[in-house]
């Protein structure tokens, strides 16, 4: 069984125990989360898409941490220009959740 959830703009497959980073949520560490924004739910057999979401389904998760990812580097620049350019780092901050379970 599987379901596809939407959350910070982004688009998740997920199933029971997996563990998924996804934009950062406002909830702490131990705490339970639902997400509302189911899309489509399968069961093994059968496929229920919504238009656009699927009415009653939610999935069930647990947030494990907050944290930041690794720092990019952005460097920006014109070419041809000489002194015009800029560099910048950038962490980007996610929430780890562990799904539990995907009420249909």
């Amino acid at each position: 069984m599987y379901a596809v959830i939407e959350t910070g703009g982004k688009q998740y497959q997920v199933r029971e125990g997996d563990i998924v980073f996804v934009e950062k949520l406002n909830v702490e560490a131990d705490e339970s989360v639902s997400f509302d924004k189911v899309i489509a739910v399968s069961d093994g057999e059968n496929v229920t898409v919504g238009a656009p979401y699927v009415s009653g389904a939610s999935v069930e998760a647990k947030v494990l941490k907050n944290g930041k990812s690794k720092k990019i580097t952005v460097f920006t620049y014109k070419p041809k220009k000489g002194s015009t350019h800029r560099k910048m780092g950038h962490r980007q901050p996610y929430t780890q959740v562990r799904i539990e379970s995907i009420k249909a």
